[in-house]
């Protein structure tokens, strides 16, 4: 792969390893609104979505969510993230490696603001990124490709030029949408569906973050 002048990072399940713990959570929830799901199907058919998303495909699919369950899911789940989360192992040496080969890097993601203040503050590692940037805040989350985009920007590059790193397939089309090549990140294997649903988009897996730097050119 040609070295890329920017990488764009998704943030759950490629910076910051939230993802487990926030699906559990999840299926949890919809299991008690009448929506038992087994979570490799939650991961298959709800991963990368919003709150308000999952909470709309839900409802379609049976889910009986009370009045205000958006804003009730949101405080469990910062409950659970203000808790503690780590790091995904091998993160802060890629960044390390882009910080030395001078390629600026920014985050997208469908996540809000708040709640990736709370994550990436317990690590310090905000202030390394050029933006950080919400599709909830820009009113187009992923997979408009808008939230790629305005992170290209900020980093002063044509999404062209870009690399996104995203873990679901709803990540995925949107760096594609903005023109960057993708790279899917599985911690879990190709066997997965969502690691399947990556490949569907002919997106290049890889399964371990110490192996990203030798992906981009570095």
């Amino acid at each position: 792969m040609t070295r890329p002048k920017a990488v764009l990072f998704d943030c759950d399940g490629v910076v910051v390893d939230s993802e487990g713990p926030t699906l559990k959570l999840f299926v949890e929830e919809l299991a008690t609104c009448g929506l038992p799901l087994p979570l490799a199907e939650f991961e298959a058919n709800y991963l990368g979505l919003t709150v308000e998303m999952v909470a709309r495909q839900a409802t379609a699919a049976g889910a009986r969510l009370p009045e205000g369950w958006v804003a009730h899911f949101y405080a469990r789940m910062n409950d659970l993230l203000l808790a503690g989360v780590p790091l995904v192992p091998g993160v802060s040496k890629v960044l390390d490696r882009l910080d030395a080969a001078g390629i600026p890097y920014a985050m997208g993601s469908n996540g809000s603001l708040a709640k990736m203040k709370i994550t990436l503050g317990q690590h310090g590692i905000e202030g390394r990124f050029r933006a950080v940037l919400s599709g909830q805040a820009l009113n187009a989350p992923k997979p408009d490709p808008a939230v790629y985009l305005a992170a290209a920007r900020a980093c002063g590059v044509d999404p062209t030029s870009c690399v996104v790193i995203e873990d679901s397939a709803m990540g995925a089309r949107a760096g594609l949408a903005a023109g960057a090549r993708v790279l899917g990140f599985s911690a879990h294997g190709p066997e997965t569906a969502t690691a399947q649903s990556l490949l569907s988009l002919g997106v290049r897996l890889f399964h371990r973050m110490e192996d990203l730097p030798g992906l981009l050119g570095l």
